[in-house]
C-alpha cells in the first residue's frame, strides 16, 4: 500500500526550512533526495567496515568487498542485465559515456558516421565531438519537433552503412521527453551500428530492461534515484566490454605487470582502476533496494498524477509557455512572458520552491526554442499535490513582482 505520509518520513530533509518556508524539493532531475536507510548504509560502512577492497585477506576487507559485490549483483539483477560483470560501477553518468567514447577512438575510422540526438544533455554531446576530432568520425543529429519529441523519420534516414554508433537519451532531463528507445535500437542494429543509452533522468521513473530493450550501453547514476553522488553504473554487453581497451590503467585492472608487459583483468575490473568509491557502490545497490519497495508502478502513478495536476494548474496562469509537450515523465521546463527564468528561480528560493533554472546542460535545445533557458521542475513520488499548489502560487507571485 502506497502511503505518501510514510513515503515522505522517509527522507529527514523534506522537513527542514528554506528562507523560513517549509521545503518544496522540486529538483529531482538534478538529483534526487535521499532516505534514511541509504543515509544509515553510509555511516555504517564508516563506523563498521571501512576498509579496501578485494586485495585484503583481513575481516574488514572481506566484509567490504561481499557487500560491494552484493551491490553490483542487486544493480544487475534491477537492469536485468545477463551477468554480474557487465555492470562496470563508475563515478557517474557522464564516467560511464567517456569509458564508451574512450574505448571506441581506437576503432573508429576517419569516414565512420555517429548519430546523437537533439535532445541530449551536454555530457553525451561533448565526447562524441571529441571522439570525432580524434578519428575523423562524422557526427549526424537527430533533430527534434516543437513539442520536445524527436524526428523518428529523419533518423531512419540518416542510418546507413557507415553508422558505427547511436547516442540517444531515454528520457530528456530539460524536457522529460521519453524518447522510443527500442525503436531507435533496432533500427540502428540493422546497419550494425551499437547503441548507448543515457539513462540518468529515466532511472528514478522507469524500470529498464536492458536484455528486452537489446541495449549495447546504458549509463546510470546513484544520485537520481535516492542513492549517493559519485557512484553510478555502466552497463554494456560482454562481448563489447571485452571488445573496448580500458580507459584507465592503474591497480585493480591489471592481472600481470613487469616492466615489459602488462596483462589486464578480467570483467569487471578492466574498466574499474584504482580505489572505487566503495561506500557510494554499497549505497548505491540499497537506493536500488528501496525503489523497489516503494514499486515502480506505485511510482509512475504518484509521478503522472503530479505531473497531469501540476500541468493543468501552471497552465492557467497567463503568459506561462511550457515546452516539451510530447510523451514525458514528471518534468515541467517552462517560462514567464518577458521575465528571466533566473529571476523566477530566485523568487521561488524565497518562497521555499527549489527548482533548476537556466539551460540545464542542453544548450542546443534552448537555442531551438531561442530561449536563454528555463525553469524547470520536476517531481518525484515522494512530492504532493499541495507542493504542487506552493508552486503555482509562487509562481503567480514571482510574476506579479517581476511584470
Amino acid at each position: 500500500m502506497f502511503s505518501i505520509d510514510k513515503i515522505r518520513a522517509d527522507f529527514p530533509i523534506l522537513k527542514r526550512e528554506v528562507h523560513g518556508k517549509k521545503l518544496v524539493y522540486l529538483d529531482n532531475g538534478a538529483t534526487s533526495q535521499t532516505p534514511q536507510v541509504v543515509i544509515d548504509t553510509i555511516v555504517d560502512y564508516y563506523s563498521n567496515y571501512n576498509a579496501n577492497i578485494h586485495r585484503g585477506v583481513h575481516t574488514l576487507s572481506q566484509e567490504a568487498t561481499d557487500k560491494y559485490e552484493e551491490a553490483r549483483i542487486k544493480i544487475q539483477k534491477h537492469f536485468n542485465a545477463k551477468h554480474p560483470y557487465e555492470i562496470i560501477l563508475t563515478s557517474g553518468t557522464t564516467h560511464g559515456v567517456n569509458i564508451v567514447a574512450s574505448g571506441f577512438a581506437s576503432i573508429l575510422k576517419e569516414g565512420d558516421e555517429i548519430i546523437v540526438s537533439a535532445l541530449e544533455h551536454h555530457s553525451n554531446i561533448v565526447p562524441w565531438q571529441m571522439l570525432c576530432e580524434k578519428t575523423g568520425a562524422i557526427l549526424k543529429v537527430i533533430p527534434m519537433d516543437e513539442d520536445g519529441s524527436l524526428r523518428m523519420d529523419i533518423y531512419h534516414e540518416l542510418l546507413n552503412p557507415k553508422t558505427k554508433l547511436v547516442f540517444c537519451n531515454h528520457v530528456s532531463n530539460a524536457l522529460g521527453t521519453i524518447n522510443p528507445i527500442k525503436e531507435i535500437i533496432h533500427a540502428a542494429h540493422k546497419f550494425g551500428a551499437y547503441v548507448l543509452i543515457d539513462g540518468a533522468q529515466a532511472v528514478p521513473h522507469i524500470k529498464p530492461d536492458v536484455q528486452a530493450l537489446d541495449a549495447d550501453f546504458y549509463v546510470a547514476s546513484a544520485h537520481k534515484m535516492c542513492g549517493p553522488t559519485g557512484v553510478g553504473m555502466l552497463y554494456g554487453k560482454e562481448e563489447l566490454l571485452k571488445l573496448l581497451p580500458p580507459y584507465q590503467g592503474g591497480g585493480e585492472m591489471i592481472e600481470t605487470v613487469t616492466f615489459e608487459k602488462t596483462t589486464y583483468a578480467g570483467l569487471p575490473h578492466k574498466f574499474e582502476a584504482g580505489t572505487p568509491n566503495i561506500c557510494g557502490g554499497i549505497a548505491f545497490g540499497v537506493a536500488v533496494d528501496y525503489m523497489n519497495s516503494v514499486g515502480f508502478s506505485n511510482i509512475e502513478k504518484q509521478e503522472n498524477e503530479l505531473l497531469s495536476y501540476a500541468t493543468q494548474e501552471l497552465e492557467k496562469i497567463e503568459g506561462l509557455k511550457i515546452y516539451g509537450t510530447s510523451n514525458k515523465t514528471s518534468v515541467i521546463s517552462f517560462n514567464l512572458e518577458g521575465i528571466h527564468p533566473y529571476d523566477v528561480g530566485a523568487i521561488l528560493d524565497k518562497l521555499g520552491v527549489a527548482v533548476r533554472t537556466g539551460h540545464h546542460c542542453a544548450q542546443p535545445i534552448m537555442d531551438f526554442y531561442c530561449i536563454p533557458g528555463t525553469v524547470r521542475a520536476s517531481f518525484s513520488f515522494y512530492n504532493t499535490k499541495e507542493e504542487v499548489d506552493v508552486l503555482v502560487n509562487a509562481v503567480k507571485k514571482a510574476q506579479m513582482m517581476l511584470s
